[in-house]
């Protein structure tokens, strides 16, 4: 026993490694990985007990981000149990979920889930549904991007998709951070210094944000940076992205090659190394295509800026204090000083930025940030090139119909015409409002992310109906034909109509019907309109579906346009 242990500390170790492996195997079952940790640093003896394979496997089913046979599969391409378990929670349970943005207003849904030892975020392309229905038709979806783990779990590779002149391509870049909590996902440009990310902080000094460049800046650096590092590869495809066992490790071998030797890849081995980093961009390069010409020196910058804010307070002031009394010339020369000014503070910025390091490369960030939102939708930043988290929790008794539904106008269902043999595809994520609210007056929300029309009928994020599931109706489905459906329970409310214009639009009466086949029917009251939903797999439904072409890569991670069309359907040829 150690000085200062007391003997109940000392014996409850000896009782842990008295226990055989297997009966310690199942009690780390209660455990987190977190847990486990901290056991190992106790003492040398429980650490030797720790770090064994099957303590490690248990965790990597503990953390629930993958199926048993999955763990397995996975676990041939990285060196330990330990590491895989790092990768699932340090990137997959963190990442994989539903993503959103609110342009193009038709929807724009990225659906990120897991890879080979990798996850991979999928665009579900607004689409019409087939007389085959969504379960046994084929989805349409395009790549946006891959995280792939190294060896040790830890180290990552990130690959952006996009095509440069019709061909596919992919943009190498970094992982910054991964907040376990997070719930916006930022594509960036960071500097690098021999190899390293500069983060926030550098030698002590705090480094000037890529966030707090202007837009204009940040947009132009993410497409000089993707114009310089993009690698071209064979069209994509659902079955190259989702590969077979056989397949998985050789693509992932691939892919890690490309990502330390860019464009020479194809000519060396993960053993070699390169005197060069090809994936990233040099700063004194970046900075003449800027137009900038030659960087200051650190001096130089600091004098620089401190110039600039002195001259631009001194040229405020004067406009306040002369205003009343200066005529119109002396306004426009003032202002003209101060444009000035705030011209070179955005120069002298930029450069303090890019100064921090030597090269410059994509990256992306997940963290956790306080958003606001209306009934389940996240009001979102106009010119940050982001995806938004949408909150997401499994289905409960209390909250049976909470998740994502998918399904079409119209019934029956998967009635079609010769004249029309295909309906937009609706997806919706459906809520409850606060618990806080009395049972009888709570509310079930379908907000609506998709849209698979050519024109968009209403905005993205909208409640597509608000009914009252706490309060249940006797009302009769108003249909003669129930299509061998029976109506087990009904709930009453609002559905989505025409307003005040597009972005305020009003409600109707109408009711919920919940059928014994688990189908969620919405009509509205007057006009008999039928909305009918099905709760969806996405994960399988993407695995059989089929990759289209994504956007140029900027576009494709965020598209800021405004748009009431199908962007995305220019990228509609299949693979």
């Amino acid at each position: 026993m150690k000085i200062g242990d007391s003997p109940s500390e000392s014996s409850d170790a000896c009782l842990l490694l008295s226990l055989p492996e297997d009966s310690f195997a199942v009690i780390s079952r209660f455990l987190s990985p977190s847990d486990i940790c901290n056991l190992s640093l106790c003492c040398k003896s429980l650490s030797d007990l720790v770090d064994s394979e099957k303590i490690w496997f248990v965790q990597c089913e503990v953390v629930k981000a993958l199926p048993l046979s999955e763990i397995f599969q996975w676990r041939t391409g990285i060196s330990s149990y330990k590491s895989l378990c790092r990768f699932l929670v340090e990137v997959v349970n963190p990442l994989v979920g539903i993503w959103v943005h609110q342009n193009p207003e038709l929807g724009n849904v990225v659906y990120v889930m897991p890879g080979f030892l990798s996850v991979v975020g999928c665009r579900i392309i607004p689409q019409e549904v087939g007389p085959l229905g969504i379960q046994e038709g084929r989805v349409m979806w395009s790549p946006v991007f891959e995280i792939i783990s190294g060896l040790d779990g830890g180290s990552t590779a990130f690959f952006l998709h996009g095509i440069d002149r019709e061909s596919s391509c992919l943009y190498p870049g970094f992982v910054t951070s991964i907040d376990k909590c997070c719930n916006v996902l930022l594509l960036e440009v960071e500097p690098r210094r021999d190899k390293r990310l500069c983060g926030e902080v550098e030698n002590g000094e705090v480094r000037f944000p890529f966030c707090k460049l202007p837009f204009a800046e940040r947009r132009k650096l993410l497409y000089m940076v993707t114009g310089r590092v993009g690698l071209n590869v064979p069209e994509v495809s659902s079955g190259m992205i989702f590969p077979h066992k056989a397949m998985s490790l050789e693509r992932r071998a691939m892919l890690l090659k490309m990502h330390k030797f860019g464009g020479n890849w194809n000519h060396m081995s993960l053993e070699d190394e390169l005197c060069y980093d090809p994936i990233q961009v040099d700063i004194n390069e970046l900075w003449t295509n800027l137009g900038y010409g030659e960087m200051d020196d650190e001096n130089e910058i600091q004098d620089t800026q401190r110039k600039s804010l002195s001259k631009y307070f001194r040229s405020s002031i004067k406009r306040i204090l002369r205003r009343s009394s200066s005529s119109s010339s002396k306004q426009h020369t003032c202002s003209s000083s101060s444009s000035s000014s705030s011209s070179e503070i955005r120069r002298s910025n930029l450069q303090t930025f890019l100064s921090s390091g030597d090269s410059v490369g994509l990256s992306v960030k997940a963290t956790q940030t306080k958003l606001s939102s209306y009934r389940g939708w996240p009001n979102m930043h106009e010119t940050r090139f982001a995806l938004y988290k949408l909150p997401s929790k499994d289905p409960v008794e209390s909250q049976e119909y909470a998740g994502l539904w998918g399904g079409t106008f119209g019934w029956p269902p998967g009635k079609f015409t010769e004249d029309k043999p295909g309906k937009a595809l609706f997806l919706l994520m459906l809520t409850y409002e606060e618990e806080s609210r009395d049972d009888s007056e709570r509310l079930l929300i379908g907000t609506k992310i998709l849209e698979g029309t050519h024109y968009v009928m209403h905005p993205n994020g909208s409640a597509m109906f608000v009914v009252k599931i706490g309060s249940p109706s006797s009302e009769i489905f108003p249909f003669d034909d129930t299509n061998g459906e029976e109506f087990e329970h009904c709930y009453t409310g609002e559905g989505i109509a025409k307003g005040y214009g597009f972005r305020y639009p009003g409600y109707k009466p109408g009711s919920l019907f919940v059928t014994s086949k688990g189908l969620l029917v919405f009509v509205w009251k007057e006009t008999k309109v039928v909305l009918t939903l099905q709760r969806l797999d996405l994960e399988e439904l993407l695995k059989k579906g089929v990759c289209v072409s994504p956007l140029p890569p900027c576009l494709n991670f965020t598209y800021l346009t405004k748009s009431h069309t199908n962007v995305f359907a220019s990228g509609r040829r299949t693979s």
